[in-house]
């Protein structure tokens, strides 16, 4: 029940019945109109801005048109308590105590479906998201993006969109060999003693790559480690296989699973990278030119050459894009716009890539690629994770990858668990750097949300379990007469905004509103648990040990939307703390 859209509509009725009646004057479209939630000093439960959208159309100022409108609306709704216009021509609606108990019937009666947007047409959607190459364990660097990516699936999943999670494996170029060299020299390190190169730049230090090289020798896949250049293709492949398996294990403890893996390699030795070459040439899209030196080059040391460039500035990037190097290799974007062009021939609506903060330069030009291959502007939305600055006894953490001492996925969920590295790692909207205070994550009070907002649900919890009911199970009661207090209608207020909340994480893709509206209401609710201290009518076991009906419906209301977000975020509801 979205009190909001149901409003709406219903203002909406009201003005088409006051036109056929020539009261008022309606444009071709109503879309400008708007229900929303009115500012915190307003004591009113909705607020709407029709009188200012139709003011012009009907030659009259917001206030004086308000005010045919509310006397129009009040008599088509015996719910409404008070209406009252705020200038410029607010009209803001306040309910009698009857709709709230109605509110609380109806969401509880359906209560998976409350906060889900029935009526927005079911859409197919592929998220990439994570995407790292796979030298090695994941660290905390692709952390909030994989969790960024996981929940903004789980949102449109949520909404009943069909949602294919899909990670892009970069197993081809030049970084991939240098991997396999590294793993060949460790698995030379174990069988004939030779020392480890320290001074080459190129390779992979990590002593992860130990683990790696002792599983493929004990695999027997490879007879003789003596010559590289004769198994560096076998060895390419299991050393592959074997990163692959800790990046999935390190997404699984973050409670990730990837619908499907697509190799860069494959993509290339399928001749697909050729094919949309052949596809951008025979539309025209691409020529043979020289690029200008990029700003991180010297201009002096940048040798122009002729390459083979696709016309990225028709379609808004900065400049035109290489698609093949001077020895005629295919360049990272070639591959990369194959792929894309891989994405559109399994003809999903739309295309969600989830970058890092370090590829954001690089929107623009794979945008513009997706909008020359389907024809579309709006196929492709890029949302960018920004960097996570990791905080311990009040000092920076510092991570390196080359050096191999960085710090791991699996390192930051030993110290604070699953649950605290989601939540934490989405409080923030993604697009602003974050801070990861290790000792704020695993405080028990109001200042780390994720506790604030479980020790909600396991309050509610040990209600249930004093009266011997099980919090999960839905609740039957076929008399609603109740009367809820100005408290629990703040509370039921703030549980009527979980459907915008949703609705606004969806369309913006925008997860981190979920667990701010989460620790809101939990804050509301903590408020009046504590109001039990001092007035036993707030109280929600009474003196015969006993729970009122209205208080029971009251929390599992409560509980239904925590739980609800909470298995969006992909986070636990302990049910004891």
């Amino acid at each position: 029940m979205n009190i909001f859209d149901l409003y709406l509509d219903k203002i909406k009725k009201i003005l088409v019945d006051l036109s056929k009646k020539d009261k008022i004057i309606l444009p071709d479209s109503l879309n400008g109109i708007t229900t929303e939630i009115p500012p915190a000093n307003f004591n009113s439960d909705i607020s709407t801005n029709v009188a200012m959208v139709l003011s012009k159309i009907n030659k009259k100022s917001p206030t004086d048109l308000a005010q045919i409108l509310t006397d129009a609306i009040k008599k088509k709704d015996d719910l409404i308590d008070d209406i009252s216009i705020v200038k410029p021509g607010f009209i803001n609606i306040t309910f009698k105590p009857i709709f709230w108990t109605n509110f609380v019937e109806k969401i509880t009666s359906n209560s998976k479906d409350f906060g889900r947007n029935i009526k927005e047409k079911k859409k197919n959607y592929l998220v990439e998201f994570v995407s790292a190459n796979p030298t090695g364990p994941l660290h905390v660097g692709h952390c909030r993006g994989a969790i960024l990516g996981d929940v903004i699936a789980n949102i449109l999943s949520f909404n009943k969109h069909n949602v294919i999670k899909e990670y892009y494996v970069n197993d081809y170029g030049n970084q991939i060999l240098n991997f396999t060299k590294s793993v060949y020299l460790r698995i030379r390190e174990i069988i004939y003693s030779e020392p480890f190169p320290t001074d080459n730049e190129d390779l992979y230090p990590g002593i992860y790559l130990i683990d790696f090289a002792k599983n493929i020798i004990h695999k027997k896949k490879i007879k003789d480690f003596k010559d590289f250049d004769k198994i560096s293709n076998d060895l390419m492949s299991l050393s592959i296989e074997e990163s692959l398996k800790l990046i999935k294990k390190n997404l699984n403890s973050l409670g990730i699973n990837h619908d499907s893996f697509v190799s860069e390699k494959e993509i290339v030795l399928n001749h697909e990278v050729k094919n949309v070459i052949d596809f951008l040439q025979k539309n025209n899209l691409v020529y043979k030119g020289k690029i200008k030196a990029p700003v991180s080059e010297k201009e002096d040391e940048w040798v122009e050459r002729e390459q083979l460039l696709f016309r990225s500035t028709d379609f808004g990037d900065d400049k035109d894009r290489a698609l093949q190097k001077s020895d005629g290799s295919w360049t990272y974007f070639a591959s990369d716009v194959a792929y894309h062009k891989n994405k559109l021939d399994r003809k999903f609506d739309h295309l969600i890539n989830i970058l890092g903060a370090d590829h954001a330069g690089y929107i623009k030009r794979i945008s513009s690629s997706v909008e020359a291959l389907s024809n579309s502007k709006g196929k492709l939305i890029c949302k960018v994770s920004q960097l996570v600055k990791l905080i311990k006894d009040k000092k920076p953490f510092k991570m390196s990858k080359r050096k191999g001492d960085y710090i791991t996925v699996d390192d930051l969920i030993n110290e604070v668990g699953k649950d605290a590295t989601r939540f934490i790692m989405l409080n923030r909207s993604s697009d602003v750097e974050l801070d990861f205070d290790f000792d704020n994550v695993i405080e028990k009070s109001k200042d780390n949300p994720l506790y604030y907002v479980q020790y909600s649900y396991a309050r509610i919890a040990s209600v249930f379990r004093h009266i011997k009911k099980d919090l999960k199970t839905d609740i039957k009661i076929k008399k609603f007469n109740f009367e809820y207090s100005n408290d629990e209608i703040n509370i039921l207020k703030k549980l009527s905004e979980w459907p915008r909340c949703i609705e606004a994480a969806s369309h913006k893709l925008e997860p981190h509103r979920i667990p701010t509206y989460l620790y809101e209401l939990s804050s509301l609710f903590h408020s009046y648990w504590s109001l039990g201290k001092d007035n036993p009518q707030k109280r929600f076991i009474n003196d015969q040990n006993k729970i009122a009906d209205d208080k029971l419906i009251f929390l599992k209301a409560i509980s239904n939307v925590i739980n609800s977000g909470m298995k969006i975020v992909g986070v636990s509801v302990p049910e004891k703390m």
